[in-house]
Order: C-alpha cells, then sequence, then structure tokens
C-alpha cells in the first residue's frame, strides 16, 4: 500500500535557512498554545461531570428521560458547528497568523464558559433559559472549530522537526489537565455543598472559573508575540498573505484545499480513531458504568469520579513520555499499536468495565486510556505534516472538525442508542473495534514525517548545531534523490 508524500521538490538547503528556535521559546510556545486545550477540556468536564445538575436546572420540567436527552443534546450540539469554526478560522490564520487567531477563539471560548454560569434557572425565566445555554454552546462549538487545529499548526511549526514529537505531545497534555480540573473541581463542589446549595448557585462557580482560565491564555499568547521566533514566523504570515491575497479572495487557498482531498480523508481518519476513543472515555464510559449497565453492575457516581480521575492522571503522565519515544522510532509505530490494540482489546477491556469490582472497572478504563494516549501523544505533531504552510490551519481545521462533528463527536449519543435498542452491553467494544479498523487503514496511508521538515516551511532545529546536523542530512537525501532520478538535471520531489 503506496503512502501519501508531500509533493514540494527537494532543494539544497544552507545553514542559515534552518530556523532556530531556542528551547525556552519553544515551551512558552507550548504553554501559550496549550492553556487553550485546558480551557477548552475543562468546560467539557464540568458539563459532564455536572450533566445531572444542569439537567435539574434548566429542564426542570421534563421527565427524567427526557431531561437527560435535552442535556446532552445540548452538549453534543456544539459539534455540529465545529466545522463553520474551523472554516472560518482555519483560513483565517493561514492569512493573518496563528497567534492572532488562537487569541480570538481563547476570549469567544472564555466568554462561553463564563456565560453559562451566567444564565438564570429555567425556574426563573422560563423557556429562555435553555435558549442562552443553547447560544453560549453555539459559541463554544465555533470557538473550539478554530482553537484545536490552529494550536496544532502553531506547535508544530515552532517545534524543531528532530523533538516535534515530544513538542507536540505537551498540547494534549494541556487536554488531559482541562478535563482533570473539572473533573476534580466538580469533585470538590459536590462534596462542599448541599444539593440545596449546588442547585441554586454552587454550579456556576466552576463555569466562572473559566474566565480567568482564558484570560491567562490571552495573556501568555500576547506575550509570546514579542519572541523574536513569533516575530518572525509573523513577517512570514504576513509576506505569505501579500503574495496570495488576489488568490485567496477568489477561492485560491479553498481550492488547494480541495486538491489534498487524499491526505484530509487520511487526516480525517486518524481523528476518527484518536477521538472515538477519547469520547467513548470520557463522555460515555462514566454513564455507561453508573446507569446503563445492570443496577448490580453499575457504582456510585462518586466512584466513577474518581476512577475516571485515577485513569486521567496515569494517562497525564505518560504522555510526554511516549511522544519522546515517537521522536526516536517513528509515529507509525505508536500509532499502529493504538489500532491494532483497539481490535483486539476492545472485547476484554468492556468485560472487564462491566465486571463487579472497582478493580475490574479501573483496569478496563486504563486499558482504553493506555490505547487513547498513542493517538493523543502523536497525532499533534503528526496531522499538521499531513499539509503545506501555505493552507495548514485552513485544511487541517476543516478535516479535524468534520470528522469529529460526523464521527467521533457523536460517539456517545450513537452508542448509547445501539446498547438502548439491541440490548448488548457490548456495543463499546463493537464501535472501538469498527474505529480500530478504520485507524489501521488510515496509518497505512500516513507517510512517517518523524524527523521530517514541514511540508512548505523551511527546516527547523534547536540549536545551530543541530541546523549544521540537518542540512548534512537533507543534501545527502537530495544527493540520493538525484541518484535515482538520474542525474543532477532531473527534478526530484520529496520522499
Amino acid at each position: 500500500m503506496q503512502t501519501l508524500e508531500p509533493t514540494e521538490k527537494l532543494q539544497d538547503w544552507e545553514v542559515s535557512d534552518v530556523v532556530v528556535t531556542e528551547p525556552g521559546i519553544i515551551r512558552r510556545a507550548i504553554g501559550a498554545a496549550a492553556i487553550g486545550n485546558v480551557t477548552e477540556w475543562y468546560d467539557f468536564g464540568v458539563y459532564a461531570y455536572f450533566e445531572p445538575t444542569i439537567k435539574e436546572v434548566f429542564f426542570d420540567g421534563l421527565s427524567d428521560a427526557a431531561g437527560t436527552i435535552a442535556t446532552f443534546g445540548l452538549f453534543a450540539v456544539a459539534f455540529l458547528v465545529r466545522p463553520f469554526g474551523g472554516m472560518f478560522f482555519g483560513p483565517l490564520a493561514d492569512r493573518i497568523g496563528r497567534n492572532k487567531v488562537l487569541a480570538m477563539t481563547m476570549v469567544l471560548m472564555a466568554l462561553g464558559t463564563f456565560a453559562i454560569g451566567c444564565i438564570p434557572s429555567r425556574s426563573a425565566i422560563g423557556f429562555m433559559a435553555p435558549v442562552l445555554l443553547l447560544v453560549a454552546r453555539l459559541v463554544q462549538g465555533f470557538s473550539t472549530g478554530g482553537e484545536y487545529g490552529n494550536a496544532m499548526t502553531f506547535i508544530a511549526e515552532y517545534a524543531p522537526d528532530r523533538k516535534r514529537g515530544f513538542w507536540g505531545s505537551w498540547l494534549e497534555f494541556g487536554t488531559f489537565t482541562g478535563y482533570l480540573l473539572g473533573a476534580i473541581m466538580v469533585t470538590v463542589m459536590d462534596g462542599l455543598l448541599s444539593h440545596e446549595q449546588l442547585i441554586s448557585w454552587g454550579w456556576r462557580i466552576p463555569f466562572f472559573v473559566g474566565l480567568p482560565l482564558g484570560l491567562v491564555g490571552v495573556y501568555l499568547r500576547t506575550k509570546l508575540a514579542d519572541t523574536p521566533a513569533y516575530l518572525q514566523l509573523e513577517k512570514e504570515s504576513e509576506e505569505r498573505e501579500k503574495a496570495n491575497k488576489e488568490e485567496q479572495k477568489s477561492g485560491g487557498e479553498l481550492r488547494g484545499i480541495l486538491h489534498l482531498w487524499p491526505y484530509m480523508l487520511v487526516c480525517m481518519g486518524l481523528v476518527l480513531v484518536w477521538n472515538v476513543t477519547n469520547y467513548m472515555l470520557t463522555s460515555y464510559m462514566p454513564t455507561y458504568v453508573t446507569d446503563t449497565l445492570p443496577s448490580g453492575d453499575q457504582v456510585s457516581d462518586n466512584t466513577s469520579q474518581v476512577i475516571q480521575i485515577a485513569v486521567m492522571v496515569l494517562a497525564l503522565a505518560t504522555i510526554p513520555f511516549l511522544g519522546m519515544l515517537s521522536d526516536r522510532v517513528g509515529r507509525k509505530p505508536i500509532c499502529w499499536f493504538g489500532a491494532i490494540g483497539l481490535i483486539v482489546f476492545a472485547i476484554p477491556m468492556i468485560a472487564l468495565v462491566r465486571s463487579q469490582t472497582t478493580i475490574g472497572i479501573f483496569a478496563g478504563l486504563l486499558i482504553m486510556a493506555m490505547l487513547l494516549i498513542c493517538f493523543s501523544s502523536t497525532m499533534p505533531s503528526t496531522l499538521p505534516t499531513l499539509f503545506p504552510t501555505k493552507v495548514r490551519g485552513g485544511a487541517l481545521s476543516i478535516a479535524f472538525n468534520v470528522s469529529i462533528s460526523l464521527f467521533a463527536g457523536t460517539t456517545s449519543v450513537v452508542v448509547g442508542a445501539l446498547v438502548s435498542l439491541t440490548g448488548d452491553l457490548n456495543w463499546p467494544a463493537y464501535y472501538l473495534i469498527i474505529a480500530g479498523v478504520i485507524g489501521v487503514f488510515s496509518v497505512a496511508f500516513l507517510a512517517e514525517p518523524n524527523g521530517r521538515k514541514m511540508w512548505g516551511s523551511p527546516p527547523a532545529a534547536a540549536t545551530r548545531e543541530e541546523a549544521r546536523e540537518v542540512v548534512r542530512a537533507l543534501r545527502k537525501k537530495l544527493s540520493e534523490a538525484k541518484d535515482r532520478a538520474g542525474g543532477p538535471g532531473k527534478t526530484v520531489q520529496q520522499q
């Protein structure tokens, strides 16, 4: 099976062409980008764990089943607008720079989260309460559509070619950190407040915390613009904007993105296997172990929360090490392990989750989490390499968010419906197996990105000495390609 390779021409690079970004500057860039994921997934954790409380506040007049459907429906509606956010913010980032767009999405996301905490209850303003909640969720979804793809692009373009796996993995470190913060915040509020206090005002506090988190992120991203590395990237972005202004006005960028459809399909397949596993673990499993399983097999809400937090802590600690490992052995071996592991271990790990022991449930969820981080640790450094710099933000944001909206974001709804209709409690396993098969095919078409320069960008290194090593390797590669092509007069493509 032939892999999809970048189609740019090889060239004779000089050391002066290599972008050298010091580790200290990279760390600041990673922190500025990852804080957006912290904010996004903090809201995800708060909303997911506060589902019974939100149902009581906003849908108190509905039956229990209808209230649950409405609450999860408002959670899912944010995924419907994510592609529109990606289509708007992705190409915008290609024109005006990644950092400016990331600041915009951060502000929108923080305001959306804060706004949820300000909405009066249904008993106070009636039907307008869920309507306002819907508006806030749409704002969050629209901003998220432009956040994650551009954050991946931002980090990938900053990171040295030989350490992109390690630095990229910190983006998902922010994801898991945000989810943990949200879960811990809800657990603490549940423990400190009575039910009446929680329904009256306590549920608002975690959402209010989203605003200062967002302000910290905006501050970090604003300060990053003062660094020489970002100023260079910003200058290049402005030059690209001037050079391609007329082409972009006439829809040239969109045509360029559509021309890359094979790469977009691979991207969508990788996003699907990654995020189906993600949402199965973080969104559906808490409901599965507390409500879906037969009453004798269920665990309490508090037990479920503690298990989830413990699993997330272990995953959080492992992600950077897998990212570092991917810089040594490559991204594909780790992705292969994750995709094949879903096929092989899906039924055993769901059997463990269905056991009547806390240890069994913990073991099953931990296996799922370890397979998940095979993708979480590698995808931020892999997906941006599928597209050239000129359209990277737009192509990645569109492919990523379309896949999330159509397939991954609907995981809990679809699997829950399948279990309800068939009565088969193994549907989570079947769904993970299907995702694993799609992942295997997607990885098969993926060209190993480890150590390569970004498509359409100059080589990147952490030091001047490393830059010289990179140039020597690229010149050797050029020489070998010319020999295969039949001499120096032939045109050679990147392989």
